[in-house]
């Protein structure tokens, strides 16, 4: 079955589903209505859209195919009329299968219940038992006893990970493994993790990617570009003309046949794995700022390789949270994020930015950081776009394509189905105003950066001596 392009709109009373169905038979038409879910067959075209609210076939609803166009367009009643119908232009939550249901629980009745005493057969039994006890048992019996049962007791020793298979998983919520069994017969220059990237364990990536890091810092190269800043500083004033526009955004025709394109699937995750996700999207909207800042939003053959670079979950497979400040989850379930676990994404991202690409500056990373924040509290449909920007480059490589379909696709889904507005809002704020100390990036930057300004105040100096002479 094809599915359709389609577009849905809304009054206050109808909703209304436009799809493009050219040389159909309009007679051929089945369009079901159930409660919140609008299924439409005609060959060879099927749509199922699963509307956020419920909506109604009665005599105002109405289905009119135009054979000169190619729509057929559908319009149905709102049970609950003036009810507004949020995100209707996110496509890919339109088609999102219905959330599951978990199961009701066991209904239990109690039919009868019977009171049982310990009798004497009971108590000669018991004492039988206790005699087959070895000494060393009813010593320690006997010492449990003395101390009222309060007996001793230590944390357990962390062991080792523990594996029922050699595969390693990663990706989006881990739900992918066998994407780099052959990583050394492609040019997959951002891959950091060499021929092992199948075997390697989480804290196997982690240390290699920080010692990959430090291998390609270049105190040079940072104090070079810090003394000689005039291009990065009109990176840095830069404005993006998508970010200044406050109307309301409307996605272009490549956008939609873009989301249209996306995978259906249904996110099963628990609280811990939702966080990261979240702390995951900061260091994507971070490498996007950086390419988008650097390029003046005009990719280049290039891009893939910057975008890949600077986001860990995608050269070195490591995901967050980079911190080892776990919250608890059971305790305070709502996503509210510290100012620990917001900075550690950062400064992944801050390192990065320093260590691989062309431009290094510290005011450079601090503007991209302001852009992840302006994009944030513009909610999902900006961050989809984003996202949509990034799988286009990605998809059109050769080789690196790859990390779109085990990260973008899927986040491109979650972030239109699942993602709070509210939470990513409040991140944002956090984000906007949170400080990066140069300390935490662990390069020694302030002292460098106060050698170039000395270095370069002899300069002048001199200089100046050699024209009064």
């Amino acid at each position: 079955m094809i599915t359709p392009k389609f577009s849905c709109s809304q009054t206050d009373d109808t909703v209304i589903a436009s799809l493009y169905c050219p040389s159909v038979r309009a007679s051929d038409a089945e369009i079901n209505v159930d409660d919140t879910l609008l299924t439409v067959h005609i060959n060879p075209y099927f749509l199922r859209l699963n509307l956020p609210h419920a909506v109604v076939e009665d005599e105002d609803s109405s289905a009119r195919y135009d054979p000169s166009t190619g729509y057929l367009t559908i319009t149905l009643t709102k049970e609950v009329k003036g009810q507004h119908f949020a995100d209707l232009d996110l496509l890919a939550k339109l088609l999102a299968p219905r959330p599951s249901q978990p199961p009701p629980p066991p209904s239990i009745e109690v039919l009868e219940t019977q009171n049982t005493d310990t009798g004497e057969d009971d108590v000669n039994k018991l004492s039988e038992q206790t005699n087959q006890l070895t000494l060393e048992e009813e010593d320690e019996f006997l010492k449990a006893a003395e101390s009222d049962w309060q007996l001793p007791q230590t944390v357990p020793e962390a062991s080792a990970e523990f594996h029922t298979s050699s595969k390693r998983y990663y990706g989006f919520l881990d739900m992918y493994t066998g994407f780099f069994v052959h990583v050394a017969h492609t040019e997959n220059d951002v891959n950091e993790l060499g021929n092992d990237a199948e075997s390697c364990t989480i804290d196997d990536r982690r240390k290699l990617r920080i010692a990959h890091e430090n291998e390609k810092w270049d105190e040079e190269h940072y104090m070079a570009d810090y003394a000689d800043d005039e291009y990065i500083q009109e990176l840095v004033n830069w404005e993006d003309p998508g970010q200044k526009n406050t109307s309301d955004l409307v996605y272009t025709e490549q956008e939609s046949m873009e989301m249209l394109r996306l995978p259906r699937k249904e996110y099963i995750m628990d609280k811990v794995q939702e966080r990261n996700l979240y702390l995951t999207l900061i260091t994507l909207l971070f490498a996007h700022a950086y390419d988008k800042r650097t390029t003046l939003h005009d990719p280049t053959p290039e891009s893939a390789w910057t975008i890949c670079t600077l986001v860990p979950v995608f050269s070195a497979l490591d995901p967050p949270p980079y911190t080892y400040m776990v919250p608890d989850v059971v305790r305070h379930p709502e996503l509210i994020f510290s100012d620990g676990e917001l900075l550690s994404a950062l400064t992944t991202s801050y390192r990065r930015s320093f260590a691989f690409p062309l431009y290094r500056s510290f005011r450079l990373a601090e503007e991209c950081r302001k852009d992840v924040s302006a994009a944030m509290m513009r909610g999902k449909r900006m961050i989809a776009r984003c996202l949509l920007e990034m799988k286009r480059i990605l998809d059109h490589h050769e080789v690196y394509y790859v990390y779109s379909k085990i990260w973008l696709d899927d986040f491109s889904v979650w972030i239109q189905t699942s993602a709070s507005d509210d939470v990513l809002q409040e991140v944002a704020k956090k984000l906007a105003t949170l400080p990066i100390p140069k300390y935490a990036i662990g390069w020694d930057l302030e002292k460098l950066e106060e050698a170039t300004e000395l270095v370069s105040c002899r300069e002048e100096s001199d200089s100046d001596d050699d024209s009064i002479e």
